[in-house]
């Protein structure tokens, strides 16, 4: 890694996002890192994103075009980049104070490791912290292919050249493009949690993640079954089940409310204990300790 700072770049796919997106340049150029550049690539937004980006002209790079959905716009956004590390911040999330640096820091400390990730929360449309993300535990390839994605996709810096080894994200796939990377990096090089917090995930119903429903439980289980071997891991009844729950909750909001009282809310967290397999605790932030805490793909 060369110089003192090395150069990182962000990247952020974008449509339609006009509402956040302004929250998360901000939160990207509010870092306390000399050099740095923030690359947005918006796939031909109609809503006031455009005003948004012309408003911070110069501080940012931009394109607006179409393109082939949000894993082809990253991996453009990464073919921009000149940076030596490269981050992903989707236009409705933010990162936490200090997060670039802190990264940059782990990484020049342990030169062997291509990928690092930390700690973060979820926050709602309003940008109010819920609770803190609660399922990063320390790297273990096996566990992370066959029980599920414990890695909070914005709280994640990789070294470029890793990234581009591995042939960037797959576009054939549009739920679970992220979790297919670590895996992939994961099978090649040296990958790192860093227990402090990176980024804020934004959570609502109309996220990709929470409405994905059945196609995206297909697709999942494909990566799984690809990178596993298995047909039928833990991951594969683990995905099923939440997925299944989050349509019943879609199709009837009064559910949510039942499915947190007792005794179904107990039952929910010693799923998580037991079928997960968790090996370390964090907090939940109050509320029923799995409600939410979905494989985040």
């Amino acid at each position: 890694m060369s110089g003192k700072y090395p150069l990182v770049s962000i990247v952020t796919p974008s449509y339609n996002q006009g509402r956040y997106i302004e929250k998360t340049i901000r939160s990207v150029l509010d870092q306390d890192y000399p050099d740095l550049e923030h690359i947005i690539v918006d796939g031909g937004s109609t809503d006031h994103t455009l005003d948004i980006l012309k408003k911070y002209e110069g501080r940012i790079r931009w394109v607006s075009e179409r393109d082939g959905g949000q894993s082809d716009a990253v991996n453009k956004g990464f073919r921009m980049s000149r940076g030596e590390i490269l981050g992903w911040l989707n236009s409705d999330d933010t990162y936490c104070p200090g997060a670039v640096q802190q990264a940059v820091a782990f990484l020049r400390e342990h030169p062997q490791v291509a990928m690092v990730y930390g700690d973060g929360y979820e926050i709602d449309e309003q940008g109010k912290r819920m609770r803190k993300f609660p399922l990063p535990e320390k790297f273990d390839l096996q566990r992370l292919i066959s029980r599920w994605n414990y890695i909070q996709q914005p709280a994640v810096f990789l070294r470029r050249g890793p990234l581009f080894g591995v042939a960037l994200l797959d576009t054939t796939l549009h739920w679970s493009m992220d979790f297919d990377l670590w895996i992939r990096i994961g099978k090649q090089y040296e990958v790192a949690y860093f227990p402090v917090p990176f980024a804020n995930l934004r959570y609502y119903r109309t996220t990709k993640t929470y409405s994905g429903g059945f196609p995206r439980l297909k697709e999942i289980i494909n990566v799984v079954r690809q990178h596993g071997g298995r047909r039928y891991p833990p991951a594969v009844f683990i995905y099923s089940a939440w997925v299944l729950e989050n349509v019943l909750r879609n199709k009837v909001p009064r559910l949510n409310r039942f499915l947190s009282k007792y005794p179904f809310g107990g039952m929910r967290y010693l799923f998580r204990k037991i079928v997960l397999g968790s090996r370390e605790s964090y907090p939940f932030g109050g509320g029923d300790p799995f409600d939410g805490a979905e494989p985040r793909l």
